[in-house]
């Protein structure tokens, strides 16, 4: 199966790989300039085959209106990953960095260590079109100069969704309107179907298909929408640790007891704790799941043309209200293109870059990731595309990007760390399967974080 934004070995290999780049070693203030004369742009390879197409069909329009020339390479995202640490290593970079996993772990070390180019001159000409949330993701600090500013220009952004089969729900004699909008009760409904369809023989179908293991992104992503759900603040606004509030605590641990108690009554299938990033995918559209949570729309996106699947039989919907009844705001992850700090070729990347960014070649872009990734541009979703009422996905999903914020490496790039080593899928595995109670699972990952960020120090 094709897959989604955000593959764990790419984080490995751009996170832990980075490690003695980032606080082992003091950085190289005035990076090597590349010597090589090729304008070169790096490329993650679209998962769709109209992604990849379309940004071709824009460098080469770009060429022909600059009259500069591009050698642009697209890479699987594995391949990237292991590529762009090469050049990291070598001091062969490419001029131009666009990678779907980059975000959580590699751009903000980057950044940090002096490493990447500001690119203010290319984001605050368009700076009032740009969501607040995607400004701040690309917002990043640089300890060389001493300065925050934009170091990567926002291109796509994404959030976690909940899809559910409405077929199945059905044959449970269920429907829509049957599903809770207050947080608990929400998560508690899909153990009927669950019990109910099991009832009718279908024993190996389980209620939600949650990942709970440290090998799944998808982990963290699902977890921290929990911890933002019950209002938990790890880091300040400055970026400080804050987790010796006593309500964070408490915060993280009522999360992860709620997480976790989902597996514990078998409303989640026992391999979930084993699960890599794909599984989840696999498991609902193998239909033993009657619901997930997924971080991007891969998941209508790969049956847009089984149009019987696609608009009667999958559902997309919104997530509850928080657990104090407020409206939940989602974690977005912005995926950003970069400029490298040694490249000998900065202002014919920003070109290349301020072209890529205009609104019209911007829209044709995200178009072909057939609706996975949706415009950091809030007039871009008035496009048709994102505002079709008959589309059962896109529709409901372009409502959650009204309210959201980025992850927290954008305040601190020391969180990094956290994501790469997965933190807490590992907190969450030991409470899953009872080796740890949710209150020694959060003492765990909190003090982790702690140490983490002491030794970033």
């Amino acid at each position: 199966m094709r897959r989604r934004d955000f593959n764990l070995l790419s984080l490995f290999l751009l996170g832990i790989g980075l490690a003695n780049c980032t606080n082992t070693a003091q950085p190289d203030p005035k990076p090597s300039v590349s010597k090589d004369s090729r304008f070169r742009i790096w490329w993650n390879e679209g998962y769709f085959p109209e992604e990849t197409e379309v940004i071709r069909q824009l460098v080469a329009a770009w060429e022909k209106q600059s009259g500069m020339k591009a050698e642009l390479t697209i890479y699987s995202e594995k391949d990237l990953a292991r590529e762009t640490n090469n050049a990291i290593d070598s001091g062969n970079l490419p001029d131009v960095l666009y990678s779907y996993s980059a975000d959580f772990t590699l751009f903000p070390q980057l950044a940090w260590n002096g490493l990447l180019a500001d690119v203010s001159d290319v984001v605050q000409p368009i700076k009032d079109i740009y969501s607040p949330s995607a400004l701040q993701a690309v917002s990043y600090q640089n300890n060389v100069a001493k300065k925050r500013s934009y170091y990567a220009v926002p291109i796509s952004q994404s959030t976690t969704h909940i899809h559910y089969w409405q077929d199945m729900l059905a044959n449970a004699g269920l429907d829509k309107s049957a599903i809770p909008q207050q947080w608990d009760a929400f998560w508690k409904f899909w153990l009927q179907p669950q019990e109910t369809l099991q009832q009718k023989g279908q024993k190996e179908v389980y209620g939600i298909g949650l990942p709970m293991s440290p090998a799944a992104t998808d982990t963290f992503f699902q977890f921290e929408q929990f911890l933002e759900a019950y209002n938990v603040e790890l880091l300040t606004e400055e970026g400080q640790l804050a987790l010796d509030v006593p309500a964070v605590r408490q915060g993280v641990i009522a999360a992860l007891k709620q997480y976790t108690d989902l597996y514990k009554i078998k409303e989640v299938p026992p391999q979930a704790v084993d699960w890599a990033d794909p599984d989840n995918n696999v498991a609902f559209l193998s239909r033993t799941c009657v619901m997930t949570a997924n971080p991007s729309l891969s998941i209508p996106a790969s049956q847009r043309q089984d149009t019987e699947t696609y608009t009667k039989k999958m559902v997309t919907i919104p997530w509850p209200s928080k657990p104090d009844g407020q409206p939940l705001r989602y974690l977005v992850a912005v995926k950003q293109a970069v400029i490298f700090e040694g490249s000998a070729h900065k202002n014919t990347a920003k070109s290349f870059l301020s072209y890529m960014v205009q609104p019209q070649n911007l829209v044709a872009y995200i178009k072909g990731s057939q609706g996975r990734f949706f415009p950091v541009m809030p007039k871009l979703l008035q496009d048709p595309f994102w505002t079709d009422p008959k589309d059962p996905h896109i529709s409901t999903a372009v409502q959650q990007f009204k309210q959201t914020r980025p992850f927290y490496s954008v305040l601190n790039p020391a969180y990094t760390q956290v994501q790469s080593k997965n933190v807490w899928g590992n907190v969450i595995k030991s409470v899953a399967q009872g080796t740890r109670s949710p209150e020694q699972g959060a003492d765990d990952a909190l003090a982790q974080i702690k140490q983490i960020f002491a030794e970033w120090k």
